[in-house]
């Protein structure tokens, strides 16, 4: 099992913060870095100062830093063209020296949408599936020759696919959600790993068995998408600990404690051993404080290397 951090900047991160952030990650031996993409803070709050792009970002990213993954969990389609979005994943996996992933999700914040003038589509699920489509497309076609797309959503007349991405056939493309069909059917058909966020373990075994069934379905091994899950982590060396930590976070303990990883080192050991018997390969930790660097190495230090 591996554990990535997991953070997200429109509620009020600048770059330096997140670079800052993603730089202690990996000092500390975090598998990876990864963020929201987002135009508008979620929930109340002025989410000061303001927005950073997050392709943009991992661009600076990739160059101040040197071992460690990095990616969207998950860009959303909504916002994105497929053909600008291919050139700006591999050049950013050039720019990494091979190191980056794609998360790619149908988008739902149809406030963000107004905020900055995007369009928001009626139907989310067909545009994400053609640019699942589109994307696989460039990446897989051979220098010199060209790629043409007719799609419901999208049309493409002799694109040169190009940059062609570092990693090789592509990088990792993550497909996540909670739907019980149209997501797990898209995981099976175009993803590398299936990510859901903020469930339970048996919600997220549950998911994980609908992903395993459309692999099958499609004659697919259904042991090669890596499963994750994404969780808000809390944790602190005594109750007293965890308890400034939820209120700082401004999160209730209780609700942190019902689909997080929240508590002690060894209670979120043994939350994580339930995950792993759920199906969980890797984590990615949410944090909510992400410059809480104490935060950070108390669970590099005194969790991870109890489920490695």
């Amino acid at each position: 099992m591996d554990f990535r951090i997991f953070v997200e900047p429109q509620q009020g991160m600048d770059f330096a913060q997140q670079a800052a952030t993603a730089q202690v990650a990996e000092s500390l031996g975090y598998d990876g870095f990864f963020r929201s993409d987002h135009y508008l803070a979620v929930g109340p709050g002025p989410g000061l100062p303001g927005p950073t792009d997050s392709w943009v970002t991992l661009a600076g990213l990739a160059l101040r830093t040197s071992t460690i993954r990095l990616g969207t969990l998950l860009s959303a389609a909504t916002l994105r063209l497929p053909g600008p979005l291919s050139i700006q994943v591999a050049q950013v996996d050039e720019m990494s020296g091979g190191r980056v992933e794609l998360g790619l999700g149908a988008g739902w914040y149809e406030e963000e949408h107004a905020a900055y003038g995007i369009p928001f589509p009626a139907r989310r699920f067909g545009p994400l599936e053609e640019q699942l489509q589109i994307l696989r497309g460039l990446w897989a076609t051979p220098a010199g020759k060209t790629f043409d797309f007719a799609g419901e959503h999208y049309r493409l007349t002799g694109c040169p696919a190009l940059p062609k991405p570092v990693q090789r056939p592509h990088p990792p493309i993550i497909v996540g959600g909670r739907g019980p069909r149209r997501t797990p059917e898209l995981a099976a058909r175009y993803a590398d790993e299936y990510n859901v966020g903020f469930v339970r373990p048996e919600v997220a075994r549950a998911q994980f068995d609908r992903v395993r069934d459309a692999c099958r379905a499609l004659g697919r091994d259904s042991g090669t998408p890596v499963l994750s899950v994404a969780l808000v982590a809390c944790c602190g060396s005594t109750p007293a600990a965890v308890t400034a930590r939820a209120h700082r976070m401004e999160r209730g303990e209780a609700e942190l404690r019902a689909t997080g990883l929240t508590g002690s080192p060894a209670e979120l050991v043994d939350k994580i051993g339930r995950y792993r018997e759920a199906g969980v390969e890797r984590v990615y930790l949410q944090l909510l404080e992400p410059e809480d660097y104490d935060h950070m190495e108390l669970i590099a230090h005194q969790v991870i290397p109890q489920t490695r």
